[in-house]
């Protein structure tokens, strides 16, 4: 920026240089034939003009910046005693014997602008000018006009130098915190001033470390939880294990049929946790992963398609369903998926013998709700605004078997279909979960028909 700022200002200079030299330059040698030529009339039309010439006094030739003399037909100049005669030659001796009407030249011999003009019969007044003072003018203003054009060169780099350093000062800064995080994985976001492109720009890049940032803290807490939600069926497996272990070395005490069938059972249900657990993760991993398809989805379908599900699991409890057409476009695994773990969650703290109920219903503004009530308990009022984090359980529900990611996939899956969750207590008791969705309204078979 600092070379092409001095780039363009001393093509600009240049120009305006050469334009200002080339203007000086011709005014200067027109005003001196001009005066040349004012000059040479006047002394033609002087009277006796030979005499005269040669009384002129001496003083006065010194102090005049013109050469004058009167040239003959035969070649004879005749010019003042004290003064020099003027440089002549073809040109002037063509106007002395009438052949030209006058003549105008520069000597390069003497360096001089010469004139020539009839006066009389057979003879030319001649009248030279040097031209060293014109260009001593001229050489002056040339290095006058180099030097002021080369100081405004340096002074417009100087200040293309500031303002390049000023303005890429904030790229500067991304340059080197993208340095600081690749080397050392330190997301602390960069201080922003100004409101131009450059300020957007580290704005940008503060979202995206803020984004990052939190991308890591939640794989620091998903790893951290997962460890401890591991941590106690494989510590209560590993006891197990060992005991059966122990008891089957030569000399150990022996357990009965019962207790050895406790121990089995209670290994199986906690590999069912691990396994489940693992689960929960991995369709949290592919949730989290953005998928590049998406198709036109039947909420109706999706919403039978998990209760078909859930029935097979649910034992004595039942369902009672109210479902309104409703389609959009996503992804029916992960929608499936979530409306299962919403009704696994409500046949988990549903006594038996009792009734879920699950309604889809639009709600008039573009988007419909999935609703699932059960009769259980409900929800203590301080859990309600962290049912659907990750790993979270209440203090009832820690003595029922699950993961706490069952809600959180309901969340993520809610959320990558534009939606929200909720959940609420119902007045006459048991908990709400809800999904909301956009999109439009189906058509029930009436209407096709």
């Amino acid at each position: 920026m600092s070379l092409l700022a001095a780039f363009c200002v001393a093509c600009a200079v240049a120009l305006v240089s050469f334009g200002a030299y080339i203007t000086v330059h011709r005014n200067l040698y027109a005003a001196l034939d001009e005066n040349l030529i004012n000059r040479a009339e006047a002394a033609v039309q002087s009277p006796a003009v030979q005499t005269r010439l040669q009384s002129i006094p001496g003083a006065f030739l010194v102090s005049s910046d013109i050469h004058i003399g009167l040239l003959t037909a035969n070649g004879e100049m005749i010019f003042p005693r004290a003064g020099t005669p003027p440089p002549w030659g073809k040109r002037e001796l063509a106007v002395a014997t009438g052949i030209d009407e006058s003549s105008l030249r520069t000597d390069s011999a003497t360096d001089m602008r010469v004139i020539a003009l009839p006066a009389g019969h057979g003879v030319a007044m001649v009248l030279a000018q040097s031209l060293q003072p014109t260009k001593q003018t001229l050489n002056e203003l040339a290095l006058v006009l180099f030097f002021f054009g080369g100081a405004g060169i340096l002074v417009a780099a100087a200040a293309g130098t500031a303002v390049a350093r000023a303005g890429l000062r904030p790229v500067e800064k991304l340059t080197w915190a993208t340095e600081r995080v690749t080397r050392t994985m330190d997301l602390r976001p960069i201080p922003v001033s100004g409101d131009d492109e450059l300020a957007r720009l580290t704005q940008s890049f503060n979202t995206m470390l803020r984004a990052v940032a939190e991308s890591q803290d939640r794989q620091r807490r998903l790893v951290a939880d997962a460890g401890h939600e591991l941590r106690t069926p494989l510590t209560s497996l590993r006891t197990n294990l060992e005991l059966l272990l122990a008891a089957s070395k030569e000399g150990a005490p022996t357990l009965s049929e019962r207790d050895r069938a406790d121990i089995e059972a209670d290994i199986r249900a906690q590999l069912d946790e691990v396994t489940q657990l693992i689960d929960d993760l991995s369709e949290l991993s592919r949730e989290d992963t953005a998928r590049d398809t998406a198709e036109r989805v039947d909420l109706v379908d999706v919403v039978e398609r998990a209760l078909e599900r859930a029935r097979r699991r649910a034992g004595s409890i039942e369902f009672d369903t109210e479902l309104h057409p409703w389609v959009l476009v996503g992804d029916p695994h992960s929608l499936e998926r979530a409306v299962l773990n919403l009704l696994d969650n409500a046949v988990k703290f549903s006594p038996q013998d009792s009734v879920v109920r699950v309604v889809l219903r639009p709600l008039g503004d573009g988007t419909a709700v999935i609703e699932v009530s059960d009769s259980g308990p409900g929800i203590a009022p301080e859990d309600l605004p962290m049912v659907f984090d990750r790993f979270y359980r209440s203090s009832e529900a820690r003595t029922l078997p699950g993961s706490g990611l069952g809600l959180a996939i309901v969340k993520q899956a809610a959320e990558r279909h534009g939606g929200t969750v909720y959940a609420n207590n119902k007045p006459e008791g048991g908990a709400l979960m809800a999904i909301r969705l956009p999109g439009i309204p189906g058509m029930t078979d009436d209407d096709t028909a």
